[in-house]
């Protein structure tokens, strides 16, 4: 059985972060292991509070899953600090994981800042040269950038400086973008690929971030290449859309195991 790490948040309502990672992992039948950098008092309407947990105790994580579970690929979400992203960047290059899934989370879907400021330099020079695949939103790409991604243009030139900062593969996801459809940017340094999806009619979209990058790390797990592993992402993820429970007042989470 194939086996994924994540090592991101906990989201008390079970819609994001390392609960969706888990749920996605289960729902591409491979075996999820977890790593836990902070822990948030949330629901489908906001983030009520957040805790980080000790960066030693993050790189314990990963030190205990790798060692005797073993990672055949692993995926990042909500990393939070400077101190945490160089310990993560540390166990993944001891470890030699396979493939590596970056999720540059910054904001949650309530509009609770999940990324510190000092740490972006981090995320930039020290984890994204180590992963096989970045997943930034519209506005994840401009801040990581400085360039402004209103046009079709504008998200290759911003895909393009995203590869220069080492990652094998940049999808730049189209959610935020107008449309009648969703529409993600796949560029690994030899061509650009557009990935249309439907745009489900629904407000249960909280998680879709971290669904998304979990699939594609499920996917890498499982053996597809890159570009397999996205398309099947994103189906996943629409499906999901289309399963979601209605649940919450807000933002309410995906059908993550009726979708697999």
């Amino acid at each position: 059985m194939k086996r994924a790490l994540t090592v991101a948040g906990s989201d008390s309502g079970g819609g994001a972060g390392l609960q969706a990672d888990l749920k996605t992992f289960a729902a591409f039948g491979v075996y999820g292991t977890s790593a836990v950098t902070a822990i948030t008092a949330q629901n489908t309407v906001a983030v009520t509070r957040i805790q980080e947990v000790d960066p030693e105790v993050v790189a314990a994580q990963i030190d205990a899953v790798a060692t005797d579970i073993g990672i055949d690929a692993a995926k990042t979400g909500m990393l939070r600090s400077a101190a945490i992203i160089e310990v993560v960047a540390a166990a993944f290059g001891r470890h030699a994981v396979p493939h590596l899934v970056v999720d540059p989370v910054m904001v949650s879907k309530s509009g609770a800042v999940l990324l510190r400021d000092d740490a972006l330099p981090v995320l930039i020079h020290r984890l994204l040269p180590l992963a096989e695949v970045v997943t930034p939103n519209l506005p994840e790409a401009a801040r990581l950038t400085g360039i402004g991604v209103d046009t079709p243009d504008s998200r290759r030139d911003a895909a393009r400086r995203l590869l220069d900062m080492g990652p094998k593969v940049v999808v730049i996801k189209g959610g935020h973008a107008a449309g009648p459809l969703l529409v993600d940017l796949y560029f690994d340094g030899i061509a650009f690929t557009e990935i249309p999806a439907e745009r489900v009619p629904t407000r249960s979209t909280h998680g879709t971030g971290c669904t998304f990058s979990a699939a594609i790390a499920a996917g890498l797990a499982l053996g597809l290449p890159p570009l397999a592993a996205v398309t099947r992402a994103r189906d996943y993820v629409t499906a999901a859309l289309r399963a979601a429970p209605g649940i919450g007042q807000g933002a309410g989470p995906l059908g993550h195991i009726q979708a697999g």
